[in-house]
């Protein structure tokens, strides 16, 4: 959301979107959790606060990595890149991709996919007000479905650049998903000259493999590579300085204090350009 655009829960707290199960968990809503935000339910709290039970960083991972993003697409509009494909997007909490994009070019185009219907009910308002930012209910394993999707082929142009962001999402497909092939096909769609960013859990940790089996167990996904396999999702594109690290390392604003807390080693990712 932008400033003062109100969320579907502050705009009324007895108002439910019926599409929305309040009963089941979800992983935008899970996530809002972790980041300490109000658009989520007793059953995300609780696998929120389990999760902290194992990896306790008090949220501090969830919340590095939602600047990592914001970082990257900064950087990414500064290279001149005007429209972003932003999968997996979850809840807008306290800033997000069109906002920061839009600060540096307000004509910059936005496209938010999501399989969430939550994250739809939030873009309600934000369509209300912003002519180049859409919202898509959607399922990145479904790419050929993404692009030709009105919203899209109509909105964004493949010929040219694109930042696409996969933050916090591609380690919601499991091994039998073929994560790598999948990211493949959106790589194999992006003009030269367009950037990819992607962050994904690290299993650098022991507290990490804990959080993963706590969410495999609760929202029935969660899944941490180590930093090798994480890398591999950038094959064939040319990685921007400093390559893939753990996110608070990428491009730091302020100096970055050694050794990295458990929740600043918990993610790992990077920014990479199609030549």
């Amino acid at each position: 959301m932008g400033e003062g655009t109100p969320s579907w829960t502050h705009q009324d707290p007895d108002y439910l979107p019926p599409e929305i199960d309040a009963s089941k968990p979800s992983i935008a809503r899970v996530y809002d959790a972790f980041l300490g935000g109000k658009d989520n339910f007793a059953v995300d709290r609780a696998i929120a606060l389990e999760g902290m039970k194992h990896f306790p960083d008090g949220g501090e991972g969830a919340r590095q990595n939602r600047a990592m993003l914001f970082r990257g697409v900064r950087y990414m509009t500064e290279q001149g890149i005007d429209q972003f494909l932003d999968l997996g997007s979850g809840l807008p909490t306290m800033d997000n991709t069109h906002s920061v994009a839009q600060r540096i070019n307000p004509r910059a185009k936005v496209v938010y996919v999501d399989n969430d219907p939550i994250v739809l009910a939030h873009a309600r308002a934000i369509l209300q007000t912003n002519d180049n930012t859409r919202v898509i209910t959607a399922d990145l394993r479904e790419p050929e479905a993404i692009f030709e999707h009105p919203k899209v082929a109509g909105f964004l142009d493949f010929s040219r650049p694109i930042g696409l962001l996969l933050v916090a999402v591609v380690h919601h497909l499991s091994d039998e998903e073929g994560p790598e092939e999948l990211v493949g096909t959106y790589k194999a769609k992006l003009a030269p000259g367009s950037f990819m960013q992607l962050t994904h859990f690290c299993s650098c940790a022991p507290e990490v493999r804990a959080l993963e089996g706590v969410l495999l167990a609760m929202l029935g996904t969660g899944r941490a590579r180590d930093l090798k396999e994480i890398v591999r999702f950038f094959d064939g594109l040319e990685p921007v300085e400093p390559g893939v690290v753990h996110v608070p390392l990428w491009r730091p604003e302020q100096p970055v204090e050694l050794p990295l807390t458990l929740g600043g080693v918990c993610i790992a990712g990077g920014v990479a350009r199609k030549p």
